[in-house]
């Protein structure tokens, strides 16, 4: 019973920030004439929790180390290396995807170093930005804070689990600014919540439940270590926007169901191969404190 308070207490901050961002996305849309009324909310949920960050690290007394930051060159140096290990924990997936032909070379691409540079550079920027944004929340304040009142493992499947969640929380439909009212923008609200309850979601949310256990390991292997997680994801978020750049997906392919229409590369292949490296990290920890 006391575990699953605490596991609902982040449900009822995500419930109220989704609310609020209703209200301020219908107002933003009558602004932002033909801005998606979804992506307006959507964004505006972002933001506001990531600002919950501030007032949340003050309830519960957290500090920027007890949130996992290093200091500024210990930081820096865990990007780099949190950047080659997402190198070397995903790329075996994108290499089996291209021999089963599951990946296909996109030769419609005009392939220069220019181009490629080009890409790649826009690609680190946005998958940065995105790490930024979301391990400070979710390996950051969000598992911190549940430490402080649950094991380890609780913590981590939990804050894993929110994490893997928030991806799949959106709705299709859209509604024309000429016909949206304040209520409506509810109605969008409760599809997209909805939307978890999608068996179509399975087989991605699965492999980003694997996604959020693997860097909650990272971050509690060790203090003050966000930045390993924050420089993996970037690199993950990277070569994921880099494949779909290079590769066009055949799910028409003998073995496709390793993938998931999501992204085309998470998948029960994502989930097998990360669950393998949690366990590797699991007995590689246990040995550590045998000696």
């Amino acid at each position: 019973m006391r575990t699953l308070f605490y596991a609902l207490v982040p449900l009822l901050v995500l419930l109220f920030a989704a609310v609020l961002a209703s209200v301020i996305g219908f107002f933003i849309v009558q602004v932002f004439d033909g801005l998606p009324v979804q992506k307006a909310i959507n964004k505006t949920t972002q933001v506001l929790l990531v600002l919950s960050i501030f007032p949340a690290m003050a309830w519960l007394k957290l500090t920027k180390t007890d949130l996992g930051f290093a200091g500024r060159k210990l930081f820096f140096k865990q990007l780099g290396q949190g950047f080659g290990l997402g190198f070397v924990t995903l790329m075996p997936v994108f290499i089996v995807l291209t021999i089963l032909k599951i990946n296909v070379l996109d030769e419609s691409q005009a392939w220069t170093l220019a181009w490629f540079l080009e890409k790649s550079s826009i690609a680190v920027l946005l998958s940065l930005l995105i790490s930024l944004i979301e391990e400070p929340l979710f390996r950051g304040i969000l598992l911190a804070g549940l430490l402080k009142k649950l094991p380890v493992s609780a913590a981590v499947i939990i804050s894993s689990a929110y994490y893997a969640c928030l991806h799949f929380i959106k709705t299709s439909q859209n509604i024309p600014t000429a016909d949206l009212t304040l209520s409506s923008t509810f109605g969008l609200l409760v599809d997209a919540f909805a939307n978890l309850l999608n068996p179509d979601i399975l087989s991605a949310f699965l492999a980003l439940l694997m996604v959020g256990i693997f860097l909650g390991l990272l971050r509690t292997g060790r203090e003050a270590s966000l930045g390993l997680c924050i420089g993996c994801h970037t690199c993950w978020v990277w070569l994921i926007k880099m494949n779909k750049t290079l590769f066009n997906t055949d799910f028409n392919a003998d073995m496709a169901f390793l993938v998931s229409p999501y992204d085309g590369v998470i998948g029960p292949l994502v989930t097998a191969w990360l669950l393998l490296a949690v366990f590797a990290y699991w007995f590689w920890q246990r040995g550590k404190q045998a000696l």
